[in-house]
């Protein structure tokens, strides 16, 4: 049983704290909307705080998982904040996808206090958040990851260490840029399909196994056909991440032409309402001609 403490309640944070409860940890959670910690707590047990520096007090490992940069900034700095909270040698992982300035930003940070910091994106969506079955993609110090790693592995199918501080959101970035990539293929196969007059499901069940196979293919060919996108990753949120992801190649000087196209894609399905829609939503505006 390791002690540990989760920030951020979302529909990711909320099952992977779970997680940790029902493997055994000691897990006192913290959420800005103090319901969603209550309902846990009434869930899952452990106890809540009502700041995040109450809730990291003690801790051998502390998590978060906020929404974007300035959300983590606030949980974590402060008098009230994260390492405030933290014990010399205690270690905070991070689940925010977030960018790497802010990781290695608070890695610095860290250090001062003596803490170990984990920059730890995920991978696998709110399912894989209920099924414990992530992948997390994780930078920062062995040392600090060969502690942490085994209290992670509560919710996660594969863990693996990338680099130094930042590594794990760079290699977040290139998991949104390869999906956006492979979702937009996708609507425009789909939407070829049916211009073409094909039964495109029949088409997906047999492209499906070969080549064109992908998890998208696999878990969003159906209901991107079916026309619903009112589950799964958010528009708002892959907009989030691909801006990150597009920030970070102005610095690094990468070419994301198709990723840029994307981006400008989304933006048009977010006017069309459709901020909240599933992120496969793309193929609506090919049906609609856009």
């Amino acid at each position: 049983m390791t002690k540990t403490a989760f920030i951020g309640l979302g529909v990711m944070g909320y099952p992977m704290a779970g997680h940790l409860a029902s493997n055994g940890h000691d897990v006192t959670v913290y959420n800005r909307t103090t319901t969603k910690a209550e309902a846990w707590v009434k869930e899952h047990g452990g106890t809540m705080a009502d700041t995040p520096a109450k809730a990291a007090d003690g801790c051998d490992v502390v998590f978060a998982c906020v929404g974007n940069d300035n959300d983590l900034r606030t949980v974590v700095y402060g008098d009230d904040g994260i390492l405030s909270g933290m014990k010399k040698g205690a270690i905070f992982c991070d689940h925010t996808t977030a960018s790497a300035i802010v990781a290695r930003e608070i890695d610095a940070k860290a250090r001062e206090f003596g803490i170990g910091f984990l920059d730890g994106p995920v991978s696998g969506g709110q399912a894989g958040a209920e099924n414990g079955q992530l992948t997390v993609m994780v930078g920062g110090e062995k040392k600090d990851f060969d502690v942490a790693e085994p209290v992670i592995q509560a919710y996660a199918k594969a863990v693996t260490l990338l680099g130094a501080a930042g590594a794990g959101q760079l290699t977040k970035m290139v998991n949104q840029i390869c999906c956006a990539g492979l979702v937009q293929g996708l609507g425009e196969g789909f939407a070829f399909a049916k211009a073409a007059g094909l039964d495109a499901k029949k088409v997906a069940d047999v492209i499906s196994k070969g080549a064109a196979q992908s998890w998208q293919m696999d878990n969003r060919a159906e209901t991107m056909i079916d026309d619903k996108f009112d589950f799964g990753f958010a528009v708002q949120w892959m907009r989030k991440d691909l801006g990150i992801a597009l920030a970070e190649a102005r610095i690094n000087r990468a070419n994301l032409p198709a990723t840029a196209l994307v981006d400008q894609l989304y933006a048009q399905v977010t006017a069309m309402g459709g901020a909240r829609w599933d992120t496969s939503s793309l193929i609506r505006l090919l049906n609609r001609g856009g």
